[in-house]
């Protein structure tokens, strides 16, 4: 008497994709995998790679199975490919692993494949959903303008530069978070512009286009046949070509007037450097105004000798700070 053949356990395949991605971009391995299964399997009616499945020639049952009954179905050598919701099939991959874990039963070979990866930068993605549904179903955020957030921008573009100065990584990547934000938020604002005043929407795909053409443009060096082997080249490639893009009347056009003023004054500084311009410091006045121009010699010495004179501010304003708690330490003590 011949002894019955083993039966073949088959094959569960679970396909992720990344909802990221367009759909129908799946990887070659995804679609051999799919037009080779016995069956596919998918227990979202309206999941969005569907209709591209369908398109393909790719049948499939909307139907979720337990772990059992998947098991059951690939008997005999079958493949069943579980095409994947959005938020995971927790259920089903929990009753496979507690299957496998038993060692009672003779399970198919189980494979999890990835029919598509997010790109770099794709959780920017996110971003501007979440930042979306927020405008639209919060109370605060759907009525902020651009001007109510501007002070906002101002706070969080310090809280970075003293991120960078603490050198602390973690509150360096949340305080760029936070920079992030202000632009999806602006841009957000922005896209819902009438028009009825002059003011033409747009999007943070156009924030994003705007600053990749001008980026590319402004480095020739880099997408053309200019030439630059110093950082001194690439500076002077920037300068010259923000001045033909530009066609300013003045060097100080562009200096925003509203930053710290030492920071100010030494922008002036190199901008009057860099022209090559022989402009004299205004003179010194009596009174309480005498310590501005003052300060102002002091910046624009600071910045010929290739000092940020507002860094240097803040690196003496903190060790001002320790040295003022030390003293409340020792009067304490």
């Amino acid at each position: 008497m011949n002894a019955e053949a083993p039966v073949e356990p088959g094959r569960i395949v679970l396909l992720t994709a990344s909802h990221r991605v367009a759909p129908g971009l799946l990887s070659w391995p995804a679609w051999r995998t799919l037009h080779a299964a016995d069956r596919v399997l998918c227990a979202d009616a309206e999941h969005p790679q569907l209709p591209y499945l369908r398109e393909a020639g790719v049948g499939v049952e909307i139907a979720a199975p337990t772990a059992q009954e998947l098991v059951d179905g690939c008997a005999g050598g079958g493949t069943a490919v579980v095409l994947a919701a959005g938020e995971g099939d927790q259920a089903l991959t929990d009753g496979l692993a507690r299957m496998a874990g038993s060692g009672r039963v003779q399970m198919p070979d189980l494979e999890l494949l990835p029919g598509s990866y997010d790109l770099p930068g794709a959780r920017l993605l996110d971003l501007v959903q979440v930042m979306d549904r927020i405008r639209r179903e919060c109370p605060w955020s759907s009525q902020q303008t651009h001007k109510g957030l501007a002070k906002y921008g101002i706070e969080e573009a310090y809280e970075l530069v003293e991120a960078i100065e603490d050198g602390d990584r973690d509150e360096l990547r949340e305080e760029l978070g936070d920079v992030l934000l202000q632009v999806v938020f602006h841009a957000r604002i922005a896209q819902e512009a009438s028009g009825e005043e002059g003011d033409e929407p747009f999007s943070i795909d156009d924030v994003a286009g705007t600053i990749v053409d001008k980026l590319i443009h402004r480095h020739p060096h880099v997408f053309g046949d200019a030439r630059a082997e110093t950082p001194e080249d690439v500076k002077a490639h920037w300068l010259r070509t923000k001045a033909i893009e530009k066609q300013r009347d003045s060097v100080t056009d562009g200096v925003p007037l509203g930053q710290p003023g030492l920071a100010l004054a030494a922008k002036l500084a190199g901008r009057v450097r860099t022209a090559g311009l022989d402009v004299e410091l205004p003179a010194r006045e009596d009174g309480d105004r005498a310590v501005g121009y003052e300060l102002l010699a002091m910046a624009v010495r600071a910045e010929a000798e290739g000092h940020d004179p507002e860094a240097a501010l803040r690196a003496a304003a903190r060790a001002y700070r320790d040295a003022i708690r030390a003293a409340e330490a020792t009067a304490r003590d």
